[in-house]
């Protein structure tokens, strides 16, 4: 239950940025840092390179030095030849040769280089040695040539061994940031994948509440007041459902009440109109003449209440019990037809035309309805119809609705009464003048409630070609719930 209340609309907006830009920012994150991890060691390794060249193009320069320094010192082979500061030149530049090969060594080279540094610094010692116990050229242990050539051998193996080195090093680098690399793909991929099925599950939580929310209101839309609504999901979106569901209990009880008082009124009204038409039957019996006209007026009127009472009960049950277990496809141009041809006895009576635009069009509804809806339709227009006055129906599909148009050549309704016509009982100007033309009032109500029960709507447009007369629009989706 504390989780329902802190999942409110607010948090789960939030929670969803949260979690959209979190891995997004990981990510970044990761690849800031790996690619701060692979530049320093970039310039590290390049720092190192860099200063172990020098040191080796030092040890080479000095290896060669002390090379040239020994063979002058060689064939300088009598002790009493030689001047003291020859010796003491050789001795520096041995001492520059050992300061390199340590300044080398300082430099952490790998275990290969530090060994040929060691073989090279062994040689040219066995050099010096051989060079100081000597006191000809002739006492040397080894000839000049070959004790030099291991000299030489030695520096250029480790002049190689360095070049393998760093290429290593380099090759070290170029993997190691392939593996960044990679690394960073597989890890980014996986936050985002992350990410989106949270954003998924969020859309899911959202989307359900929505979908149960809209189904909700069409239930309401369209009369459907028995099944309790309940919304699951964040604390507003349940609010709404709590709103909703005490809207539908106070619709149910108004549509109570409505219908008690709808069958009382009719209840009350029918029990005197029986006495009323008891008592005119006996006058028609009358011999007086005009006592007969007056039963027959007030039969007639007893009539017309009789009609208005059971249109009243019929509009009371419309929206009451809604026939949603009677949908079905039902083919609206064969209907209209169907109904046209039982209107054809009051066309010929007052000679109509009818000017017909049809095209097939079949929508999922309730037939009885859709049939009643053309009747009161053809009804109306029939009645306000002069003699010899034309009608025009137009059926289509325009996109995913059905459109209907009835249009007829009478007085027309006013355009501040449009708005009023399908209220219960409103009867506008034209048809309170229209001589013959009394009605209950009820009829474009009920094709309202009807029109409604299919998701649709019903209007007032203006005419054709700035002639008079009433031109009706229903529009119902071709295909939906009811």
């Amino acid at each position: 239950m504390k989780f329902k209340n802190i999942l409110s609309l607010k948090s789960l907006i939030v929670l969803g940025f949260v979690i959209a830009v979190i891995p997004l920012f990981l990510a970044v994150m990761y690849a800031a840092f790996g690619m701060r991890e692979t530049s320093a060691l970039g310039r590290t390794i390049n720092f190192q390179v860099f200063e172990q060249t020098k040191a080796i193009r030092f040890v080479l320069q000095k290896t060669a030095d002390i090379e040239r320094k020994a063979r002058l010192f060689v064939l300088l082979s009598d002790p009493a030849l030689r001047q003291p500061y020859e010796q003491q030149s050789y001795e520096n530049t041995r001492a520059s040769f050992k300061q390199a090969l340590s300044e080398l060594l300082k430099l952490h080279v790998d275990n290969k280089i530090a060994l040929l540094v060691n073989e090279l610094s062994e040689k040219e010692d066995l050099i010096y040695q051989q060079i100081n116990n000597s006191v000809s050229e002739n006492d040397l242990k080894l000839p000049v040539d070959e004790a030099f050539q291991g000299l030489r051998e030695s520096s250029y193996s480790l002049s190689r061994e360095f070049e393998h080195h760093v290429d290593h090093e380099f090759n070290e680098l170029r993997l190691q940031s392939e593996t960044l690399e990679q690394g960073l793909l597989i890890k980014g991929s996986v936050l985002l994948v992350i990410s989106f099925i949270f954003i998924v599950l969020l859309l899911i939580i959202l989307s359900r509440s929505m979908r149960q929310l809209d189904a909700s209101i069409r239930r309401l839309g369209s009369g459907e007041l028995d099944e309790p609504i309940v919304v699951s999901g964040p604390s507003y979106l349940r609010y709404l459902g709590n709103r909703l569901e005490w809207l539908r209990t106070h619709l149910m009880e108004l549509e109570v009440s409505k219908q008690q008082f709808m069958h009382n009124v009719a209840r009350e009204i029918n029990l005197p109109l029986e006495n009323i038409r008891e008592g005119a039957k006996l006058l028609v019996n009358e011999v007086d003449e005009n006592r007969q006209d007056i039963a027959r007026l007030l039969c007639n009127h007893i009539d017309k209440l009789k009609t208005v009472s059971d249109e009243l009960v019929r509009y009371s049950q419309i929206s009451s019990k809604p026939e949603t277990n009677r949908k079905a496809t039902v083919n609206i141009n064969s209907l209209l037809e169907s109904v046209i041809e039982d209107f054809q006895p009051l066309l010929n009576a007052k000679a109509i035309s009818v000017k017909k635009l049809v095209r097939p069009v079949d929508i999922s509804g309730i037939e009885e309805q859709l049939r009643s809806i053309i009747e009161q339709l053809l009804s109306n227009a029939v009645k306000y119809s002069p003699v010899g006055g034309e009608l025009r129906i137009m059926l289509r599909a325009s996109g995913t609705q059905m459109e209907l148009e009835v249009e007829d050549e009478g007085p027309g309704i006013e355009p501040d009464e449009r708005l009023h016509v399908f209220e219960p009982f409103f009867r506008g100007t034209a048809a309170q003048s229209e001589e013959g033309a009394e009605s209950s009032g009820l009829g474009l109500a009920i094709v309202k409630e009807y029109v409604t029960n299919h998701q649709g709507k019903v209007d007032i447009i203006d005419p054709r070609q700035d002639q008079p007369g009433t031109r009706i629009r229903v529009q119902i989706p071709l295909t939906g719930e009811l």
